[in-house]
């Protein structure tokens, strides 16, 4: 059986705690690729600020040299809110030869038991909890947990720093860094409708 991590989010924009967290569990857990998963509408967060061409493309720049990292459109192929529940049946429709390990930061192990379906979600996937700052693993669930690096960073706060003209280099990878400037997003200058 293929061992297949999922990490999931907004990616807008994708930054080096998203490849942090997704290269630490594949080594720790030993999967053999990474899935990430932009989401559409995701249930617990705002909608996305850029269209959802530009969230791919800007992941597509951060994991273009990383080959056991992928891309799966799965939830843009759908409209309205992105629930787990329908992701991960669809993906085990698609991969029978897959087993599922879905990542979440620790903010999202303690939203848990609001999750839609969840009593059904964990008997179809593994969980895996990351420690984030500020938070702790803490869920009657059963979760394995993988240490990664602490690093508070986050897509909203590179999406302030760009409004307020502040430095966000090093944040994210360089070419996502390079697309942002050139495609001029986030710096409130132009429209980037949602798809």
């Amino acid at each position: 059986m293929k061992k297949v991590g999922i990490l999931g989010g907004t990616f807008d924009p994708p930054h080096m705690g998203h490849l942090i967290i997704a290269d630490e569990v594949k080594h720790v857990l030993n999967l053999d690729e990474i899935w990430f998963i932009p989401t559409n509408v995701p249930p617990h967060k705002q909608q996305a600020t850029s269209s959802s061409r530009h969230r791919v493309a800007m992941l597509e720049l951060a994991i273009a040299h990383t080959p056991y990292f992928k891309i799966n459109p799965i939830e843009l192929e759908r409209d309205g809110k992105s629930y787990t529940i329908d992701t991960i049946k669809l993906l085990k429709q698609r991969h029978t030869d897959t087993i599922f390990y879905f990542i979440i930061g620790a903010d999202m192990v303690e939203y848990l038991p609001n999750w839609y379906k969840v009593e059904e979600l964990v008997s179809m996937v593994e969980f895996v909890g990351v420690k984030r700052p500020h938070y702790r693993i803490e869920t009657n669930y059963a979760i394995d947990e993988v240490e990664v690096p602490l690093i508070d960073i986050s897509s909203t706060n590179i999406k302030n720093r760009i409004k307020e003209k502040k430095a966000f280099h090093f944040l994210i990878p360089e070419a996502v860094y390079h697309y942002i400037k050139e495609e001029r997003l986030y710096d409130g200058t132009t429209s980037n409708p949602i798809d």
